[in-house]
């Protein structure tokens, strides 16, 4: 749907569309959706939901109906300037029915808009004590003055865009935690033995560039992702004894095997990551059924398991033998296809030959 075309909205639909401000991720659509409501509802002109800048001292037009609406996203209003920029200042609503009498009117905007304001209703959009913007309706269609009642309307209908933008807002800030978070553990885990540089990162790439290949989807492809990221933490883990007695792991087990049981340990609570447990801890099977830890075959091995493990031995290649460029494409190559139907599984391999030969520079990321 075009978000600049008119949407009939009843208060029913009106009240549904409160009811589903989780689910609609498109925060354009919704906010076009909530200045057509206010329009209609109130019988206007025109309607504009307004920002604030990064700076807190502009507002900016997010939404704007009307036919003169486009002129008006190029513009800004300062704070204090003009009667929207009043309200943004002093957090109040403002109702105004003679527009041009009142001092507050800032008559640039409608000479460089083309659009002529005749009266017009501002409230605060304020969610959790911060000021987000201004939400405001011009021009009753019957020249009717605008009433209290209508400033309860305009003030639900802000409430509604307010929530939309700050739940937008908590998810933004969420993934930029959690992106900031993987980085950071990436970084441990590379820290944790010696050439591990970059091991992290060019494992995820080349796992998500083979899983592409096979046309492997979400959610298996983000999980391949973060399998890719994290499968190596248990170096991490094994580094303190605390977490070594908790996990009640025997001194007699492996470097190997340890490292993958200490990354499953240490991620399990995780909800996030529950889908790429399987992919790390069995990212050590061999095609034939001579790996660890349960010494699965074939298809008993999840595919995203397969792929890492021919990425780890890749990724050996090029931190124990210290091979680049060229000589790490050949080495790939020889490797991969000697050890496909044993180690390997062979589409794994086909997919990750294919893959050389059509990428010059794929460990150069």
């Amino acid at each position: 749907m075009d978000i600049n075309s008119k949407v009939n909205m009843d208060p029913v639909e009106l009240l549904a569309l409160a009811g589903n401000l989780n689910s609609i991720l498109d925060l354009d659509y919704l906010l076009q959706r909530i200045g057509d409501a206010a329009e209609q509802m109130l019988d206007c002109e025109a309607s504009s939901i307004m920002l604030m800048d990064d700076s807190r001292k502009f507002l900016y037009f997010k939404v704007v109906t009307g036919e003169k609406g486009s002129a008006l996203k190029k513009m800004t209003v300062a704070v204090g300037e003009g009667i929207a920029g009043w309200v943004a200042l002093n957090r109040q609503s403002v109702v105004v029915n003679d527009a041009r009498n009142d001092p507050r009117f800032a008559a640039q905007y409608d000479r460089q808009s083309g659009f002529k304001t005749r009266q017009l209703l501002a409230v605060p959009m304020i969610a959790r004590g911060e000021l987000i913007g201004v939400a405001e309706v011009l021009n009753r269609r019957d020249d009717r003055p605008f009433a209290e009642k209508d400033v309860s309307v305009l003030t639900s209908l802000s409430n509604l865009a307010s929530i939309a933008i700050l739940n937008t807002k908590l998810i933004q800030d969420q993934k930029n935690f959690f992106s900031h978070v993987l980085e950071l553990l990436g970084t441990a885990i590379e820290s944790s033995r010696p050439g591990f540089d970059s091991h992290t990162t060019h494992a995820a790439y080349l796992s998500c560039a083979i899983a592409k290949r096979l046309g492997v989807e979400d959610p298996e492809y983000r999980y391949l992702y973060y399998a890719g990221l994290l499968h190596d933490i248990g170096y991490v883990g094994l580094k303190s004894r605390r977490m070594v007695q908790e996990s009640g792991m025997l001194t007699a087990t492996s470097q190997d095997e340890a490292h993958v049981a200490m990354s499953v340990k240490m991620l399990e609570g995780i909800n996030i990551f529950q889908g790429a447990l399987p992919i790390i801890k069995f990212h050590h099977e061999n095609f034939d059924g001579t790996g660890f830890p349960d010494r699965l075959s074939d298809g008993q091995i999840p595919l995203g398991a397969r792929i890492l493990r021919l990425v780890e031995a890749m990724e050996e290649l090029r931190m124990a033998a210290g091979l680049t460029g060229p000589a790490l494409r050949e080495a790939a190559l020889r490797e991969s296809k000697a050890g496909s139907g044993t180690r390997f599984d062979p589409q794994v391999v086909s997919a990750f030959q294919q893959l050389l030969a059509e990428e010059d520079h794929i460990w150069e990321i």
